[in-house]
């Protein structure tokens, strides 16, 4: 018999597509804007799968979860037995985080499987320290705007895939990073993170993401030069509609074009103009609506764990891209982030979105002027 806490943090991940950077404190100022939950149904997808890729398996679990919408709300109905050990408000805090993994420590879990994003994995890896077990594997879910750590699989059909490992013992466990990053001064585009704390995780560089590198390397300027010159050269017409993506590299490059490009937003330029800045969902597809020539989007790999899409830019919802096309999707390498590539990592959160990138099997990636090489697509 295994006993299995879950958790979910209702609130993470309600401000990506609206481009608020973050859920820390911003979770009533999303749902007044519209946003819809991402946690719980994320959470939901993974057990869904999970249920179905060990059926006849006869796996002997205990469910150990909290009331509602941190647990209950969100379990298939033939997932048993289940047993409610902690409940909380609608309103939930950084407490009752505490306090659920307070509840599973007491119940002799085996393992956690949580749902949210680096703030709950600070949270719940807080209060395995506060009660003594610092050592109690974990499972992250990823569902919130951005996934530093190294403790969430890559998707949630990935999380299904390592806990079935795990119970079938095909998985040994590991430490990993447990990142800490300054959402405050996220929102300012100062990216200031630190190591908060390590955790325990089914090892699986298949189907676990990694922690993300900051990727820094000098005597590349005249890489960013070429790169710009390769935009500027190509790509830089009023009839093209420029989506620029997130990250230093891109904002390089803007910079050596004239541009001033927020960090950590979505966006736009026509010819030699930056038309809008730092848009959320609804706004790119308003900008994109309105343009009737060619697009072109942008987006550089977030160092160490590879995704393209899926992390730090929930603005660009399966809804934007299927307007866009994979086809129009360009990366942008420097080398020394090439280093720590070996995939294109592609999480849409949309089944067919991820299709089509899944189809393509390969996208291509600009890493000087005019050269481009291919790389692997990874749809998890």
């Amino acid at each position: 018999m295994v006993r299995l806490g879950l958790l979910v943090n209702p609130d993470a991940g309600l401000g990506g597509r609206l481009g608020l950077k973050g859920s820390d404190g911003q979770a009533e100022i999303a749902r007044k804007m519209g946003a819809q939950d991402r946690s719980g149904p994320r959470m939901r997808l993974m057990l869904e799968h999970f249920r179905n890729i060990t059926r006849g398996e006869n796996l002997e679990i205990d469910w150990f979860v909290s009331e509602g919408r941190m647990g209950t709300h969100w379990m298939p109905q033939d997932l048993s037995p289940i047993f409610t050990i902690h409940s909380s408000s609608d309103v939930t805090h950084a407490d009752d985080t505490n306090q659920a993994v307070k509840c599973m420590i007491e119940s002799e879990v085996d393992l956690i499987l949580y749902a949210g994003g680096d703030g709950t994995t600070r949270d719940v890896v807080s209060a395995l320290s506060k009660y003594g077990k610092p050592n109690l594997p974990i499972i992250g879910v990823p569902t919130g705007v951005k996934m530093h750590s190294g403790c969430f699989a890559s998707s949630p059909k990935a999380a299904a895939e390592v806990l079935s490992a795990w119970l079938n013992q095909d998985l040994l466990l590991s430490s990993t990073e447990v990142l800490d990053l300054d959402e405050e001064l996220y929102r300012q585009g100062k990216w200031v993170v630190r190591l908060y704390a390590e955790a325990i995780t089914p090892a699986s560089p298949r189907w676990m993401q990694g922690s993300k590198m900051r990727v820094e390397a000098s005597g590349e300027e005249e890489v960013i030069e070429g790169l710009s010159d390769h935009i500027r050269d190509t790509l830089l017409d009023e009839d093209m509609m420029i989506i620029w993506g997130s990250g230093g590299t891109l904002r390089a490059i803007g910079s050596n074009l004239g541009f001033e490009l927020n960090t950590l937003g979505i966006d736009i330029s026509k010819g030699n103009s930056v038309v809008a800045s730092d848009l959320n969902e609804q706004e790119i597809i308003h900008y994109l609506q309105m343009h009737t020539g060619e697009v072109t989007l942008l987006l550089s790999p977030m160092g160490g764990q590879g995704f393209l899409i899926g992390r730090g830019n929930l603005q660009l919802s399966p809804e934007v891209l299927r307007i866009v096309g994979a086809d129009r999707v360009l990366g942008i390498v420097t080398p020394a982030k090439m280093l720590t590539l070996r995939t294109l990592r592609v999480e849409t959160g949309d089944p067919e979105m991820d299709e089509e990138f899944s189809r393509k099997k390969y996208l291509k990636v600009l890493q000087g002027y005019r050269t481009t090489r291919i790389l692997p697509v990874s749809v998890d």
